[in-house]
Parts: structure tokens; sequence; C-alpha cells
């Protein structure tokens, strides 16, 4: 996250160009004889899954153990995916991540999301109502992670916010909303948090009472609210509202505030979400 002082800059992630078949996965020979193409795409796949918020760095080691195969082929995958810009390779410590293609495929895939195109006309409203950054987020299984991002370019000052970043799951007003709303088994390492923070569950019943996400703490001076967006009984969704101290309020009554959940209401009316009532019972969550 990162405060712009131009005024013309979009937040929005540039179209993805055509991308173009970079992996040229050798036919290689083990144990079962010729390795078919399919098979060659399901292993890079594989690799791929491995990595994930909890484990963002893996060795050659590591990917060889979980790939189930030879030390060569896993590096011969690992080579192709370099190419390709999908890992990135560390010489300091040996270890690779994911490379910058990732980030350009999720922003594409986040695109295609109904709920991105839904909800573009809500959020360019309710950013010329409250002249703030507005933020929807969709939950990856680990965090929440960026989908569409709109702001006044016309704003000197302005928080800028990119589209495919992945936010923290128990600091973040968007990643509370998540915790707050779906099932325990849905979000990773809730219940450790849980243990650890007693206050962690007090915060997150007043969120589920409330309807509403604050958080301050992330970075200096931004404060963030955010607000849930269902499909039936179910969060499939956060937005947010982003700017500074000074400008957002904390105030869960503030006419931000309002505007926030209005809009998160109207979202959720959009997917056919139901009532109020019972939302708390059919999400079957208890919190310690």
């Amino acid at each position: 996250m990162t405060i712009a002082s131009s005024t013309r800059n979009a937040t929005r992630a540039t179209p993805l160009a055509v991308v173009r078949e970079r992996i040229t996965l050798r036919a290689a020979r083990d144990g079962n004889g010729q390795e078919s193409a399919i098979q060659s795409v399901a292993r890079a796949a594989h690799i791929l899954g491995f990595f994930t918020v909890g484990r963002p760095r893996r060795s050659l080691s590591e990917l060889t153990a979980r790939l189930g195969v030879s030390r060569a082929t896993a590096h011969r995958y690992t080579v192709a995916l370099r190419q390709a810009n999908l890992l990135r390779f560390d010489p300091a410590t040996n270890e690779y991540t994911l490379g910058p293609q990732v980030l350009t495929l999720a922003a594409a895939a986040g695109a295609g999301l109904p709920i991105v195109a839904i909800a573009g006309p809500h959020m360019e409203a309710l950013v010329r109502r409250v002249n703030e950054t507005v933020v929807l987020s969709i939950w990856d299984g680990e965090a929440p992670i960026v989908v569409r991002v709109d702001d006044n370019p016309e704003r000197l000052v302005r928080i800028s916010i990119h589209t495919g970043a992945r936010l923290t799951p128990f600091r973040s007003s968007q990643g509370r909303v998540f915790c707050a709303f779906l099932p325990e088994s849905e979000v990773p390492g809730l219940r450790r948090a849980l243990g650890r923070e007693p206050s962690l569950g007090a915060e997150l019943r007043r969120i589920r009472k409330e309807g509403l996400a604050e958080a301050s703490e992330v970075e200096p001076g931004i404060r963030a609210l955010a607000a849930p967006v269902y499909q039936g009984d179910h969060c499939i969704a956060a937005v947010a509202i982003v700017g500074t101290t000074s400008s957002v309020s904390e105030s869960k009554t503030s006419a931000t505030a309002r505007a926030l959940i209005a809009t998160a209401s109207q979202l959720s009316r959009d997917f056919g979400a139901l009532p109020e009532l019972g939302r708390a019972e059919t999400n079957g969550r208890k919190l310690a």
C-alpha cells in the first residue's frame, strides 16, 4: 500500500496482454516411460500450488520431494517456469518464490469474476460519495486478495493499492471481515490466532454484530473500514474504504461508514443475499 501524489495515475490493473505460451517442457524419461504433455502441465501447476502465503519460499529439495520426481526433473520444471516469469530464484538463499507473471494472471483472473463487473458501478458511486479509495477483495483460501480498486484520480494525495495484492488475514479490516463471517475451517490459522490474541475473538464478535470492521494499525496513518458482501448465506467478498486516519473516521456511525454499509448491502442484494435475520445461525460460527 502506498500514498500516491500523482493526479492521473490509475489504480486499476493494466489489462492483461496476450499471454504467449512460453513454457516448453521437454518430454523426459522416468520410470513410467514417456512423459505426456498433460502430465507436464499438471506437474507445473502442482509446483506453483506449493507456494502459499504461509510458505512463500521453497527450495529445490522441497519441490523435488513434494513433486515426487528426481532432482534433475524438478530442476527442468523450475527452469521452464523461471523463463515464463512464473518463478523467481534467489541465489542468496537458494530458494524459489512465485514470479511477477503470477500477479498479472491473478489480476486477470480477478477481472473475470462476475462480482468484479457487478461491483464496478457501486464502487464508482461510492468513490464519488466519500472521495476515498474503495477496494474489493475476495478470499483465496488463505488471505484476502484485492480484485478491484477505484479512487478519484483528481485528488492530489490518494491511497494506492494494487490489484492482486494479498492482505493480512488477522490485522487488515478486510481480513477481519472474512475471519468474522467465514466458517472457521475456511480460515487457516484462525484458531491459533484466537488462542494467541483473546482480544481478536472479541473484535470478531463485534464485527459480526455491527457488520463493519476497522483497522488502522497495518500502515501508519492509514485507516480502512470494511463490510461483508454475501451470496446467499456465504460471505463472498469484502468491500472497503481506505484513507488517512484524518479523513476516514473510526466511528461506525459516520457518514463514510454508513455509505460503505449501504454499498455492501446493495451488492449483497444483487447477489441474492439472505435477509439480515438468521445470518449468524446459518454461518454456524462460534468465536472463542
